[in-house]
């Protein structure tokens, strides 16, 4: 099975229209959590990128100055190359957009 690559999308300071909501950074780490609790997380490669501070990436680069130009909300989350959620991410939306990809589920706890 080929590795999923998660990438967050974000900025240390809320977006103005997510006021109340955690910073993307917390969302990155709540994420990982949520996501190792229902998912064997071997075969998932997490990646936070400030938007402010984007690292030497062209696509990385990009995609931050499309989120500040058109006032997108964020966290944005793309699972592989697809965008899945922009601003306050739902848990129900990522899984179902992971269970296209079959990955394997943490065994049940006895």
């Amino acid at each position: 099975m080929s590795k999923i690559h998660i990438t967050v999308y974000g900025a240390e300071q809320v977006c103005a229209s997510c006021v109340g909501a955690p910073s993307s950074k917390d969302t990155y780490e709540w994420l990982q959590a949520a996501l190792g609790r229902k998912y064997d997380t071997e075969f998932i490669i997490y990646e936070y990128v400030d938007i402010k501070n984007p690292p030497p990436v062209e696509k990385h680069q990009q995609f931050a100055e499309r989120i500040i130009e058109k006032d997108l909300f964020y966290p944005v989350v793309f699972i592989n190359d697809e965008l899945v959620v922009e601003g306050i991410p739902r848990l129900k939306t990522i899984y179902r957009a992971l269970d296209q990809y079959e990955l394997p589920l943490q065994p049940a706890k006895k």
